[in-house]
């Protein structure tokens, strides 16, 4: 009588043994497609949405371009009075690589005064032009921009004309804020919208140092 003589393979090893080629297939779907993703791109970057993290998404980037060495900028739109952990941190640490411009007053219903919001935000949006103009900056953050938008501070069409004619081909522009427009989104290269599921402001805690700012 002659037996076989494969040995089963254990039911763990068997396991792994799927588990790797699967994996295997993976990475050579994915290796193909990598492969012809070559090019570079200044990107328009939307972070939008009802949900926290707009502006915190934002500024992670900024610190990616603070490790890399690459010269970035912020421009606030509406928090330019608050007392931040990201301007404290960026303005004590890396001036040298990242412009801090806190061009805002306050959202519009603190400063109650139309034309002193608009005012504000035109001062906000020549800086930003100025700064996306500078050919050694690479990266620059328009916070909150999109609240300015949504009020009419500033014409959305000028916006994304200049976006669209005169931003370098290299330089990446982000944009946060609630209620971007429908034009913007679709100019925009990357949009991720932030979803709102649970925030403790709805249970009666107020914002708290390190978590909102």
């Amino acid at each position: 009588m002659t037996g076989s003589t494969d040995i089963p393979m254990p039911i763990e090893d068997a396991d792994l043994a799927r588990h790797a080629a699967k994996m295997a297939k993976k990475k050579a779907a994915r290796d193909r497609m990598m492969a012809g993703k070559d090019d570079e791109k200044g990107l328009i970057i939307v972070h939008t949405g009802a949900g926290k993290g707009k502006s915190s998404s934002g500024f992670g980037m900024i610190l990616r371009c603070i490790a890399h060495g690459m010269p970035c900028a912020v421009v606030q739109f509406i928090k330019g009075a608050w007392d931040t952990g990201e301007r404290r941190l960026i303005e004590a640490n890396f001036a040298d690589l990242c412009q801090f411009h806190a061009m805002g007053e306050g959202f519009t219903w603190e400063t109650q005064d139309k034309a002193r919001d608009i005012a504000a935000a035109r001062r906000g949006w020549d800086k930003a032009k100025s700064l996306i103009l500078n050919p050694e900056i690479r990266f620059v953050l328009l916070d909150e921009i999109n609240i300015a938008l949504r009020y009419d501070y500033l014409d959305l069409d000028e916006v994304l004309t200049f976006l669209r004619d005169q931003k370098p081909p290299l330089t990446h522009v982000c944009l946060t804020g609630r209620n971007a427009g429908e034009a913007l989104i679709g100019a925009a290269d990357l949009v991720t919208e932030m979803t709102l599921v649970k925030h403790p402001f709805r249970s009666g805690i107020k914002g708290q140092p390190g978590v909102e700012f």
